[in-house]
């Protein structure tokens, strides 16, 4: 799944830091389950919008995850307010797996 952003090369240092923020239940990290969906940058207002979903509504780690997406995003982008909105539009289902993490989780 392709990331929507107005910045390609800030969401690219931003999707690699995110790569090691894991989903602790499956052991794999957010970019590669494909729970990132769009990740904005203000340069104005000097703010970080990322919006992200969880493999469920009820994910148990869901506040956990969130929390790890927005310090990662706050560890690069340390001047900017960070801030990270939950959607479930659309729904995340396993087709949003990437190739690497199909290969990690042998599906």
């Amino acid at each position: 799944m392709n990331v929507i952003t107005n910045n390609n090369i800030k969401c690219s240092m931003a999707l690699a830091a995110l790569e090691n923020v894991l989903d602790p239940e499956i052991g794999l990290n957010v970019v590669d389950l494909g729970l990132i969906y769009q990740i904005d940058f203000d340069e104005q207002f000097k703010k970080v919008t990322c919006s992200m979903t969880l493999t469920t509504q009820f994910c148990p780690m869901g506040e956990s995850i969130s929390n790890g997406v927005k310090n990662a995003l706050q560890q690069l982008f340390t001047d900017d307010d960070i801030e990270v909105a939950l959607t479930f539009d659309p729904p995340w289902n396993h087709t949003m797996i990437s190739e690497e993490g199909q290969q990690f989780l042998n599906t």
